[in-house]
């Protein structure tokens, strides 16, 4: 199974910046949107934040004012810029993508971690 591939996490203090990355193989056909979401531990996995390849983005309330997603189509990266961060906001994030042939992409989840 094609996975995407992530880095940029890892452990920060309270109000410090962290940006991950999300690398899609060129296996994978023309993408039309990526996501990412996040797991912390005992909770739902939830979505973060998305942006199409129109550049129409979606942000979760908690993370509005802190957190920018953008791309790169010209080699089908997501990044997801993180200011201001919260403990709240420790979790395992995952990179997802979405396809114009309808397929669905995760990465293997990158841990961040944000210490009070």
């Amino acid at each position: 199974q094609v996975q995407l591939v992530e880095s940029g996490g890892g452990l920060v203090q309270a109000g410090g910046s962290l940006r991950l990355s999300c690398a899609a193989p060129g296996s994978i056909s023309s993408i039309r949107y990526m996501a990412w979401y996040r797991q912390a531990p005992g909770k739902q996995r939830e979505l973060v934040a998305s942006i199409t390849n129109s550049d129409s983005t979606y942000y979760e309330d908690s993370v509005k004012g802190r957190f920018t997603i953008s791309r790169d189509n010209a080699k089908n990266t997501v990044y997801l810029q993180m200011n201001s961060l919260k403990p709240e906001d420790t979790a395992v994030y995952y990179c997802n993508a979405k396809a114009w042939d309808l397929g669905v992409y995760w990465g293997q989840g990158t841990q961040v971690t944000v210490s009070s």
